[in-house]
């Protein structure tokens, strides 16, 4: 008997919990606050899928429960058989049609939302310029990185996507190595990355995300893609698209960007150039391709290599040492790089290269 009661109060906290975790979550993060319409409607449609669920269940659980205390032996004894009803037709009409409709409540509108998500079209829409007049992206992920490339723009940008609110933002995505998987919870549901194809969709968001905790929706890799699966994360940045346009003529500009006036600035440049420049690139102008990510933002940015606190002594411990904190990424150890001759970085170097890292910046 005490076990039974032990078991029974193991499930009930179990479930308590279930009900408490499924609360959690934070705007910038939670498929349950949803920032645009797409992911408005896939959350409608799991609303109705869920409801559907729980009222099967219900309905099973009624009966269950009813043919138990009804037919129970202490009740009519050892020998009592229940009326049979195999063959009634009444209740094979209705337990083949009600799992018919159930299903058609289901399916008629995921058909319509999977074609309406579906439709990128708008993409090559052009005004009577011939400029295409919705922003395009492509996105190429990394073993462990995301960049972000604007080809009717002219920029690129990588790790932190930023993007104008109240329009479908176009996406073309697609690896540079192994499949990732492209997700930002508050957005909409992810798209896998493949080395073989482009996949392509569009997402949309209501509010600039300066609202937010840290001021951007947190993307990330839902396909286990290594080691460092977990750290592979993004943050977007939504703007309203007078600031958004403001964001697009900054990063054409920051090919004239110069290293902060300060003599250990001027240091850290100088070392930049020698060992960092031939994998990473400091302009937002350009193409993608680079071998490490686009720095025109560094400054910017709320994280250091997408999920340390953006501060002076974790650039300096990840520029040190980034297989401790990423294992499997692909940037080399400093001693490592051709022009060091095995020569680890000193603390100087260190504190110069990061005060450079820091200057690098498109924002007031």
């Amino acid at each position: 008997m005490m076990k039974g009661l032990k078991k029974w109060r193991l499930f009930s906290m179990l479930t308590a919990l279930m009900i408490f975790l499924a609360g959690c979550g934070d705007e910038h993060l939670s498929t349950l606050t949803p920032a645009g319409q797409v992911g408005r409607d896939q959350l409608n449609l799991m609303i109705l899928s869920t409801a559907i669920m729980v009222l099967v269940i219900i309905v099973v659980m009624i009966v269950y429960i009813i043919a138990i205390m009804k037919f129970r032996r202490s009740k009519l004894g050892e020998d009592f058989i229940p009326k049979q009803v195999e063959g009634n037709h009444t209740l094979e009409i209705i337990w083949t049609t009600v799992p018919i409709i159930l299903l058609l409540i289901l399916t008629v509108p995921t058909v319509i939302a999977t074609y309406e998500l579906a439709d990128t079209k708008g993409m090559d829409k052009k005004d009577e310029n011939g400029n295409k007049t919705a922003v395009t992206v492509n996105v190429e992920a990394n073993l462990y990185w995301w960049e972000f490339e604007y080809p009717d723009l002219g920029i690129v940008t990588a790790q932190e996507l930023v993007v104008p609110t109240g329009e479908k933002v176009y996406f073309n995505l697609k690896a540079a190595d192994v499949k990732h998987s492209f997700w930002i919870p508050a957005a909409g549901g992810k798209l896998d990355t493949n080395v073989d194809n482009i996949n392509t969709f569009f997402l949309d968001f209501d509010n600039p995300s300066d609202s937010l905790e840290d001021g951007v929706f947190y993307g990330k890799c839902a396909e286990l893609c290594g080691p460092s699966h977990a750290l592979m994360d993004f943050k977007v940045k939504t703007l309203d698209r007078e600031d958004f346009n403001a964001w697009v003529e900054d990063m054409k500009a920051s090919a004239d960007q110069a290293a902060p006036e300060t003599a250990v600035a001027q240091e850290g440049q100088e070392i930049f150039e020698q060992s960092c420049i031939s994998c990473h690139a400091v302009s937002g102008a350009g193409t993608a391709g680079s071998v490490g990510p686009n720095l025109a933002t560094f400054g910017d940015r709320n994280r250091v290599a997408g999920f340390l606190e953006h501060n002076e002594e974790n650039i300096k411990a990840w520029i040190n040492d980034p297989q401790e904190f990423k294992p499997g990424n692909k940037m080399p150890q400093p001693e490592d790089l051709p022009k060091r001759n095995g020569k680890e970085l000193t603390d100087q170097e260190l504190t110069a290269l990061t005060e450079y890292l820091m200057g690098l910046s498109v924002e007031e």
